[in-house]
């Protein structure tokens, strides 16, 4: 049976939670390196997937790894560097999200991959949630029919320390905006279709030090976007890392209205999920109920994450999709045009919340 080669560049605890156990669920891949900065924590790692090669440089992994794949799960900074070093070697590359820190960059990663003919993932989490999978099936189906207004958020509370985080220093990612708020401009995209113009307001509710305690330029914590779809659609898309949420944990919610219908889902990570819907014409909104399939064998007796955490471990979505897309020869969605498209609402975003005004999406 045909194995995929596959080397991990990063050690988080999102590695370990998520692409680690899915990737080793799948039979036709093999896990034969993984790169950290820590050794002791690509150690740790390397024991508990049973992964042979332990490497502190990606150039090394890369050169001498006999790889077929890469996923790129480090910090935002490095995605463009270590992605591009992959594609060199003719490596098919899956890169967490945001692909990069700007749309220039995102774009030399997306036509290099186009052009060495090799599977490129942007690894936007929650398109594979079951109630969004709904939903954007309810929306193909026609369920709202023409789009007037959408409402994305997601919000969560682990902003509130001033202690240093990369995720909140200027000179290394987009804040919550390239954190939580680039899922929401993917499925924005996803659902609606192109974002043309964005009124951005960007904040920053926390001061933020390094690690010696010292002032750092921060990134923002607090994102409200307003954008305008090429179809018309008006949206509103807010994220935060300094929400209160209690034991929600995180609060995702999603809302669609147009001539046809409305669709909503609410997911609270801590204590599940919903999802309304009403067609033009009825008194009240009815909850809809997934379809029986949506989370296989997943125990649903498990908290909301660890459902998810296992549906990557079953289904063919996610790592398992990427190499399933490699072993088959075919492109897979969302790709590196994906993460382009989100990464250009970001830097409108930038630039309209530095400008004070509309700007449009290049």
């Amino acid at each position: 049976m045909t194995k995929i080669r596959v080397g991990v560049v990063g050690t988080s605890e999102w590695a370990d939670f998520l692409h680690l156990p899915s990737l080793k669920s799948h039979p036709q891949a093999e896990i034969v390196a993984i790169c950290g900065r820590n050794r002791e924590r690509a150690t740790e790692l390397a024991q508990k997937y049973g992964i042979t090669n332990i490497y502190t440089d990606y150039h090394d992994m890369i050169a001498n790894g006999k790889l077929d794949a890469v996923l790129v799960l480090t910090p935002d900074d490095l995605h463009y560097e270590i992605t591009m070093a992959a594609l060199d070697a003719g490596l098919h590359v899956l890169c967490e999200k945001p692909l990069a820190n700007t749309a220039s960059q995102a774009r030399a990663m997306y036509e290099k991959a186009e052009a060495a003919g090799v599977v490129h993932m942007a690894f936007f989490t929650w398109r594979w949630n079951p109630y969004i999978q709904y939903f954007h099936n309810l929306v193909e189906q026609g369920f709202v029919g023409r789009g007037y207004h959408c409402h994305l958020k997601f919000v969560g509370d682990y902003g509130h320390s001033p202690q240093y985080s990369w995720r909140f220093d200027a000179q290394r990612a987009n804040g919550i905006l390239g954190d939580l708020g680039v899922h929401m401009i993917d499925l924005a995209h996803w659902l609606v279709g192109d974002i043309v113009r964005v009124s951005a307001h960007l904040a920053n509710h926390v001061d933020r030090v390094d690690a010696g305690g010292q002032p750092v330029q921060p990134a923002n914590d607090s994102a409200l976007l307003l954008v305008e779809f090429a179809n018309g659609t008006q949206g509103v898309i807010e994220a935060s890392a300094v929400a209160q949420t209690g034991e929600r944990w995180m609060d995702q919610r999603i809302a669609l209205h147009g001539q046809s219908g409305g669709l909503e889902a609410t997911i609270f990570f801590g204590q599940g999920a919903a999802m309304y819907g009403a067609r033009a014409g009825q008194s009240e909104p009815q909850q809809l109920v997934l379809p029986e399939q949506a989370w296989g064998a997943v125990d649903q007796s498990q908290p909301f994450a660890s459902k998810l955490a296992e549906l990557f471990c079953q289904q063919s979505i996610g790592a398992r999709l990427f190499i399933d897309s490699i072993l088959a020869g075919r492109a897979v969605t969302p790709s590196f045009y994906d993460g382009w498209k989100a990464q250009q609402v970001i830097d409108a975003a930038l630039a309209s919340h530095e400008q004070k005004r509309w700007v449009d999406v290049q």
